[in-house]
């Protein structure tokens, strides 16, 4: 039973081992010059910014984001559903498939819900 769990602590420890050593050097290797007012102004292309920061992004960027990952999980969830349909199906039979079907049903109107709600319109 704990042998089972040897591949996982190496992999944690290989992961930790890594980050440690990464974020080391970066102290080891980044202080290599001195610091000084011209070397930390900021810039872009040899220009001085005219306004400031960053451009602000419209909400809808951040909505088709959020679209995106909700359509993404689906495809998380129905991944294995389709890895073991073939083997579940004699033992639940018709259930998984409406199981299933319900569960895309209610992601199909989320979209449609999206789609009229203009969500998804790029021309406002």
């Amino acid at each position: 039973m704990l042998k089972d769990y040897v591949p996982v602590l190496l992999h944690t420890l290989v992961a930790v081992g890594f980050a440690f050593v990464a974020f080391s050097m970066s102290f080891v290797v980044g202080k290599v010059g001195q610091r000084n007012r011209t070397k930390g102004a900021a810039y872009e292309c040899g220009v001085f910014s005219q306004n400031g920061g960053q451009p602000r992004f419209s909400v809808k960027f951040y909505l088709v984001a959020m679209l995106f990952i909700l359509f993404d999980i689906e495809i998380v969830f129905l991944y294995p559903w389709a890895v073991v349909f073939q083997k579940f199906v004699t033992q639940l039979g018709p259930e998984l498939l409406w199981n299933c079907l319900s569960f895309v049903g209610m992601l199909l109107i989320g979209f449609f819900y999206a789609v009229r709600k203009g969500a998804l319109d790029w021309s406002h």
